[in-house]
């Protein structure tokens, strides 16, 4: 089966994918999903909100300037300014789209606060709620789009491209093992992040990389890959077992950063509130917090968030039905909290229209790396750069004379990693919140032998992750390495492109900022 060549194919259902289908109405959309609509996207978990500046108080480039100084000097000003600017722009669309975000008794949108910003500016819907109901609303958007058709339960195996090497389509492969074809003029990869590399995560265990590996795996150019974001206050409880049948751990729930923006603080096993000496204390940025609780947790301290605030049940509901399924009361006793891995500042490298280096591709949200987020990501900004990113990806789609060829035939599917449970593990302690260079070259070392073995895209990712964080040789954002504890006098950016040669590890290169 092969759709036409005029069809644009959008790989993934989060907030990213949904709305570059949407915007792209009403050109032909294909959108490709693992699970049904909205059922495993990263996306319906984000507590926080959209970052924008709509405050009496507050300009995009106040917005900016934040984005820029989270992003420990890897952040591109014209990218912050562009994003920031288009922030209004978005969640009047989302308001548009009859999104239901909490408002003042004025019917003014309320604006929360969040770490490292310096204005109130987080938009927010049902409290906690922001990325479900997000996603809800573009979920039905999408269903009730003419222009989109929907096809769950497939995944992307493999990008085609044709004779001229420009990507000119997909293979598509459902649980069965069956084989689809889908031939366009483009494709979206919108795929989310790689947390699930991760024994200890805040994401979907589906989150791999995937997206990575099918941009690499056609010749794209990935960048900045081992800047992972540790989210500092992870709920230290046992996971849903049904979520992790297989492969380790399940993934943590979350105590959103906005509990810090209302008062919530955090103490150690001797009551010590160890945060109370560092600048900007609770809401300092995200790296900052974590590596201060993981140094707790190393000293054979445990850390509790004390989220005993006012009107908590109304104000934060889904942290507190978290919280009450494992047991706990965060309105009557502190939290148990840890860092876990959340986000991915890196990814595909993309210019201003979400383009990669290879033809006939785009990339949306998390899976992308386009200048916003720097070394360590603002808080709110990832549903953010997801929205602003559709519409120009979208503009740049429908602007675009091109007519591929004919897709190549597909290749072989690539197994599954027997190693799941082992790389989770492995990239926990070797290559998490502190890295230094005995284990992450213990970490290549094992992840090359898994991948020599299996080929599967698992290993291939977390090792080009490993490799890209042993040759940054500094300390910056959510990159530590305890034996290189400071930046270096110049910023730079990694490039990383597969060689897939037997034996020889993915090749990396850095180059400095422009």
């Amino acid at each position: 089966m092969s759709h036409s060549r005029e069809n644009i194919v959008v790989v993934g259902g989060g907030v990213a994918g949904l709305a570059t289908a949407l915007r792209l109405a009403p050109l032909p959309v294909t959108l490709v999903v693992a699970a049904p609509l909205g059922a495993e996207a990263a996306t319906g978990w984000a507590q926080g909100g959209i970052a924008a500046a709509l405050g009496a108080d507050d300009r995009p480039d106040l917005h900016a300037i934040d984005t820029l100084a989270a992003g420990a000097g890897l952040s591109e000003p014209l990218v912050a300014r562009r994003v920031a600017a288009a922030a209004p722009g978005a969640i009047d669309w989302l308001v548009g789209l009859g999104t239901p975000f909490d408002r003042n008794p004025n019917g003014s949108l309320a604006l929360g606060l969040e770490a490292a910003h310096a204005r109130r500016r987080i938009v927010h819907a049902q409290g906690d709620g922001t990325g479900r109901v997000v996603l809800e609303t573009l979920t039905r958007a999408a269903r009730a789009c003419p222009s989109i058709t929907v096809m769950e339960g497939w995944r992307a195996g493999e990008l085609l491209a044709d004779a001229q090497g420009r990507i000119a389509g997909i293979a598509a492969r459902d649980r069965a093992g069956r084989t689809l074809t889908l031939a366009a003029r483009a494709v979206v990869l919108a795929t989310g992040g790689l947390g699930g590399l991760y024994g200890a995560t805040t994401n979907p265990l589906g989150a791999v990389g995937s997206g990575l590996a099918l941009a690499a795996r056609a010749g794209a150019v990935l960048r900045d890959l081992e800047f992972v974001q540790f989210h500092p206050t992870a709920m230290a409880v046992g996971g849903d077992p049904e979520r992790a049948a297989s492969g380790g751990p399940a993934p943590m729930p979350l105590a959103t950063e906005a509990l810090r923006g209302e008062g919530a603080r955090l103490f150690n096993s001797r009551g010590e509130r160890f945060m109370a000496e560092v600048p900007g204390q609770e809401l300092a940025p995200r790296d900052v917090v974590a590596r201060a609780i993981f140094a707790q947790i190393a000293a054979g301290e445990t850390v509790v968030l004390d989220a005993r605030i006012k009107d908590i049940e109304t104000r934060f509901p889904g942290v507190v039905a978290l919280c009450r399924a494992h047991g706990l009361d965060p309105a009557r006793a502190p939290i148990p909290v840890r860092p876990a891995a959340h986000y991915h500042m890196g990814g595909i490298s993309v210019d201003g229209a979400g383009r990669a280096s290879v033809p006939g591709l785009w990339a949306c949200g998390e899976v992308a790396s386009t200048g916003l987020h720097g070394a360590n990501r603002l808080a709110s900004n990832s549903l953010l750069e997801a929205l602003a990113y559709a519409y120009w990806i979208a503009a740049d789609i429908a602007g675009e004379e091109a007519a591929p060829g004919t897709p190549r035939a597909p290749s072989p599917a690539r197994p599954r990693s027997p190693a799941r449970a082992e790389i989770r593990a492995l990239m926990d302690r070797q290559v998490g919140v502190v890295r230094e260079a005995q284990g992450l070259e213990a970490a290549a070392a094992r992840l090359g032998a898994i991948a020599d073995r299996d080929g599967c895209d698992l290993s291939l990712v977390a090792l080009a992750i490993t490799e890209a964080a042993l040759r940054r040789c500094e300390s910056r954002g959510g990159h530590f390495r305890a034996d290189h504890p400071d930046p270096a006098m110049v910023a730079r950016h990694s490039q990383t492109r597969f060689d897939e040669t037997p034996g020889v590890a993915p090749s990396i290169e850095a180059r400095q900022v422009a």
